[in-house]
């Protein structure tokens, strides 16, 4: 292969990185066969869930670490810049890949492309001690994994899940983003997230459709017919407790900084590539940590009164579960366990679409 086939082969691993509601905050810039710029961007002005930022910031630093991993297929090995210039809510990183012959190829190459979210019900078979090892050692620059096991863990993740869906499911700046994210009526989505995928059952499926059609709707369905109880249960509450288990990623300190975050997002990558190398499956649970962190810090995130009580509760729960400390060092939660994989999924737009040519 020419260098300049092995960059787009390692760029066209590299796009299936995840990112929050399949976004895929970036676009690359060919500047020479071994040289790439990531443009990222995030969607802070449009999106409650994307405070400040943080959450593209860690699905720029999976993007980051998957290239990494992808380049080793070549004998390359790739160091990573960030343009401190750069706008934080546009942030520019310099990919730079160097021949190393005797670099050993990465065996989660084989499953980048596999990494998937499981949001359906999975088996509560408790994790081995060998695979949690694997998991702990999986991780990057000093970040640790804290397990949540157990039936008792399980339902109070369940009980914390299901409270903060209730945010999730009444607020209106929440439901602009879901309006907006998911595919309709569809298996797979290079650019959404197919409703297929979404882990309710199809009756419930087809009304949430026709309910979110208008914010009206769902306030009446709301108020009136308690319209959120059917899709926390299954999405939410039945989810969390049947599973193997749940685990928060802590990083070294409590992040603050762009790169604190996307440390914390090449960590992610690869504890969540090994899992898939394990035959598990894994869903993000990033809401608690995102309306724990607005209630932490006072900052107001929607106009319906009561919501901010909600977050308040959020953050008490969080932090009983997780220990205070631990909850503030957290960068990524979720769950995971056995299970037959995600029969519908985010696919990812072309790499053609995601490359910028240079004037």
């Amino acid at each position: 292969m020419t260098p300049e086939s092995q960059i787009r082969r390692i760029l066209d691993l590299t796009r299936w990185a995840p990112s929050g509601d399949n976004t895929q905050p970036w676009r690359f810039e060919i500047v020479k066969p071994q040289h790439v710029i990531v443009h990222g961007f995030d969607t802070r002005d449009h999106c409650v869930y994307d405070l400040d930022g943080h959450p593209s910031q860690v699905a720029l630093g999976a993007l980051i670490e998957t290239a990494s991993i992808a380049a080793s297929e070549h004998g390359w090995h790739m160091q990573a810049t960030h343009r401190t210039e750069s706008p934080e809510a546009k942030p520019v990183f310099d990919l730079v890949f160097d021949s190393v012959p005797e670099l050993a190829r990465a065996p989660l190459i084989d499953v980048i492309e596999h990494r998937s979210v499981q949001r359906r019900p999975m088996r509560t078979q408790s994790l081995t001690a060998a695979q949690k090892a694997s998991l702990a050692q999986s991780t990057l620059d000093g970040h640790q994994v804290q397990w949540l096991e157990g039936f008792s863990m399980r339902l109070q993740t369940a009980k914390l899940m299901f409270r903060s869906a209730k945010i999730r499911l009444t607020s209106p700046e929440a439901y602009e983003v879901h309006r907006d994210i998911i595919d309709w009526k569809q298996q797979f989505s290079a650019t959404k997230v197919p409703d297929q995928a979404l882990g309710t059952y199809p009756l419930t499926t087809r009304l949430m459709q026709f309910v979110m059609g208008r914010w009206e709707r769902v306030e009446f369905f709301n108020r009136y017919m308690a319209g959120t109880w059917t899709p926390r249960i299954q999405l939410d509450f039945l989810p969390s407790l049947l599973c193997g288990a749940h685990f928060a990623l802590l990083a070294p300190t409590p992040p603050k900084t762009l790169n604190d975050y996307v440390a914390g997002g090449r960590a992610m990558q690869r504890f969540w590539l090994t899992a898939t190398q394990l035959g598990l499956q894994l869903q993000p649970e990033i809401t608690p940590l995102v309306f724990s962190r607005y209630a932490r810090e006072g900052r107001p995130f929607s106009h319906k009164p009561g919501l901010h009580a909600l977050a308040e509760q959020v953050k008490l729960e969080l932090e009983q579960l997780l220990g205070r400390e631990p909850a503030h060092r957290s960068v990524f939660m979720g769950r995971l366990g056995a299970s037959e994989p995600a029969s519908s999924r985010s696919l990812r737009r072309p790499l053609d679409e995601l490359l910028i040519h240079p004037h």
